[in-house]
């Protein structure tokens, strides 16, 4: 009686689910009511403190531009009281002394108003401005010309502001302040920098600070490009709330608005503005909410975090306390059926599981294991290509007609071979032989498995493949009328499986020549390193003949209930075999029919029929034949051709065995057999391989097979 295991039920998803949510509902109440009472004091924090920041540049900027007005004002007063007036030699060095010490004010022009027309009276300009900044000298007389509504209105008693940047190229203001002179109605136009201004509002902080005139023009901000466009914050929501409010005081006030960007993104602000007493200029101070909250945003997604780490360490410690490594057996179990279902019937996950452990978990990877012992060995004694469709559910077993390429090979005189081994080794001979097949046929289905092809069957020491045989490719477009549009395309897709079929196919079986010659070259050495024995083991030096033919087969499961194979029958297949039969009177190692050679000459072959010219994209699959000089009488088909592969020369040979052994190492010797150091004529392949030109005029084929008759 086997030993029973003892059954385990486990509770550790369960802990970890109950403990799990206790530490969510308990950390996610913590960080929701942290974060939003926080958040709240910072924001009233950012409110009061943007509050503030408004209030003080709004003081500084008023305090800047009083010290101009009452500077210019001063000068003024100065030039009138001094005798000679503007022109005296006090006066002019008044106004150096003032410009000297008053870098930012670009110019001082007064205007006369007289019935609504304006003319300069008197002018005072800083030359130094105008030269360091590149500014010419008419932009003043352009301002005027464009500004006379606003200059007519300061002649009237107001005090304007104006942003002049956009005429000087520059950050300039204009200030308008109504001037008497002598009686005359004048108007004082003051052009100064934004510099000071600028210094005072402050630029890269997290409150932004601008200014604005009666009009809603901006006057002033921290970028340029703003102001010297003249753009207007008349739909500011800022100042459309100010205006609403009729905010005429010097009070301070805020509001939270949102504001969309020019990208269409919407946040949230906080806003502050106060009007000073000079000019109806408005200074605002702005500051995003998301800025503000950002360090609260940030306390929260730590604190998210942390609950996430204390979460899954929670979770861990839990399911590590009740069952050490469940999970991890579980993935790797889930992992191995994955691979299984996949038909990955030797992967290595498998190997790792555990069979030792006393749990169910045990079982299960002892199921497991035996099931892919199980797996391989159907694999073997079917088709490994077979076995996995049918574990990936991509097989069909109902018989189908399938337009496929077949494949057999078979080893010359292996009567003889196998006598040999019964002389020299007596009982010990079946081992031997079949240690020497094992050998060879590895090889060759190494082969046949790279190029996509199915093995069908073993008898004796003949190889049977098919290349297609497990293609979902349904022939039922044929079924189709003439007239139905998809019918042309079905058709042309199909027929392209099909000569990639036996192109694989073809590329396989030249492959098989090389490892047939590597084949042959380590049975020399096995065999010279065992000369000095009693019975001296050995591997014989062989030749194959491969029949390469492409037609319609039957293809499905065949046999009884007790036993089944899944394999292609019909006229085709007794075709490839009989193609097979004909290499040693054609002195050949591997034939094609004349179906398959109609199938590629067009587009594969360089012949008479395509001008020996093949598509450049078909370049690195061109196949040489040569046909054999003797026509065949095929029963059911009439008078054929075979053709002899002699080489496919852009096969890149190391390339095609790397695909399965990254460390293949090329035999220079063996690489003779194919690609571009490959024969390029029969004779040069019957010479490689060692076998003699045949003299067609006296073979007689019939003794080979009885269906096969060649035509007189």
């Amino acid at each position: 009686m086997p030993n029973k295991k003892k059954k385990i039920f486990p509770i550790g998803v369960k802990l970890a689910i109950i403990i799990g949510v206790i530490v969510l509902a308990s950390l996610g109440t913590v960080t929701y009511l942290n974060s939003y009472f926080v958040s709240q004091d910072v924001r009233i924090t950012a409110e009061e403190n943007n509050l503030t920041v408004n209030s003080r540049s709004a003081s500084s900027v008023q305090n800047e531009i009083n010290t101009v007005r009452s500077n210019v004002l001063q000068l003024l007063d100065l030039i009138n009281a001094t005798s000679g007036g503007h022109n005296s030699a006090i006066a002019r060095q008044a106004e150096i002394f003032f410009f000297e010490r008053n870098s930012e004010i670009a110019e001082i022009i007064l205007l006369t108003n007289s019935n609504s027309n304006l003319s300069v009276h008197s002018r005072l300009r800083n030359t130094h401005f105008y030269v360091s900044n590149e500014i010419e000298f008419d932009k003043t007389d352009k301002y005027i010309e464009e500004n006379q509504s606003a200059l007519l209105r300061a002649a009237r008693g107001e005090t304007i502001a104006i942003n002049a940047s956009p005429f000087f190229g520059s950050p300039m203001i204009s200030l308008l302040l109504p001037y008497r002179e002598n009686g005359l109605e004048q108007i004082c136009a003051i052009f100064f920098s934004l510099e000071s201004i600028s210094e005072t509002l402050g630029t890269g902080k997290i409150n932004s600070t601008f200014m604005i005139n009666d009009s809603d023009e901006l006057l002033c901000h921290a970028e340029n490009e703003r102001i010297l466009s003249g753009q207007s914050l008349k739909n500011h929501p800022l100042v459309k709330s100010m205006r609403e409010n009729n905010q005429n005081n010097e009070e301070s006030r805020q509001i939270i608005f949102d504001f969309t960007d020019e990208n269409g993104l919407t946040s949230q602000y906080i806003g502050a503005y106060q009007k000073i007493q000079i000019a109806d200029i408005c200074v605002m101070t702005t500051v995003p909410l998301d800025t503000v909250l950002e360090g609260v945003r940030t306390t929260r997604k730590n604190n998210l975090y942390l609950m996430a780490v204390v979460f899954f360490v929670s979770v861990i410690f839990i399911l590590l306390f009740s069952r050490f490594a469940i999970s991890k057996a579980l993935r790797h179990l889930t992992a191995s059926a994955q691979e299984i279902q996949k038909g990955n019937f030797n992967t290595s996950i498998i190997s790792q599981l555990n069979s030792r452990r006393r749990d169910e978990i045990g079982i299960l990877n002892q199921s497991t294991k035996d099931e892919q012992e199980f797996l391989n060995t159907f694999a073997r004694f079917t088709n490994r290509g077979v076995a996995k469709a049918i574990a990936r559910k991509e097989i069909d077993f109902e018989p189908h007609l399938k337009d496929v390429t077949i494949f057999f090979s078979d080893i010359r005189g292996f009567t003889a071979i196998s006598d040999g081994f019964k002389n020299r080794f007596g009982e010990e001979s079946p081992r031997e032989i079949i240690g020497f097949l094992n050998d060879y046929m590895s090889r060759m289905v190494n082969c046949v498995t790279i190029s996509g092809g199915t093995i069908d069957k073993f008898e004796g020491d003949a190889i049977m493949a098919v290349w297609g045989i497990l293609r979902d490719d349904s022939l039922d477009f044929e079924n189709l009328p003439d007239s139905d549009a998809n019918k042309k395309s079905f058709a042309e897709k199909h027929l392209n499986h099909i000569k990639e079929d036996a192109v694989n196919a073809i590329r396989g079986t030249i492959a098989m020549r090389y490892a047939l010659m590597q084949y042959n070259k380590d049975a020399e050495a096995f065999t010279k390193a065992h000369e000095n024995e009693a019975k001296a083991k050995y591997k014989p030096h062989i030749r194959i003949g491969c029949g390469i033919n492409t037609g319609r087969a039957t293809c499905g499961i065949m046999g009884s209930e007790d036993k089944m194979e899944y394999t292609a029958i019909g006229d085709s297949v007794n075709f490839a075999s009989r193609t097979e039969s004909s290499n040693k009177p054609c002195g050949t190692d591997i034939l094609i029919t004349q179906d398959t050679y109609n199938l590629l000459k067009k587009d594969f072959i360089r012949c008479e029929e395509n001008n020996f010219t093949i598509p450049e994209q078909n370049s690195a699959n061109e196949i040489v034949v040569e046909m054999i000089p003797v026509e065949f009488e095929v029963k059911g088909k009439g008078a054929q051709h075979f053709y002899g592969v002699v080489n496919m020369p852009g096969f890149n040979i190391e390339e095609f065995f790397k695909k399965a052994d990254k460390e293949f190492v090329l035999d220079a010797d063996c690489a003779r057999s194919v690609g571009k150091t490959g024969p390029k004529t029969l004779n040069e392949v019957r010479k490689l391989l060692g076998i003699p030109i045949p003299e067609f005029e006296s073979v007689n084929l019939n003794e080979e097979e009885n269906k096969i008759q060649v035509k007189k």
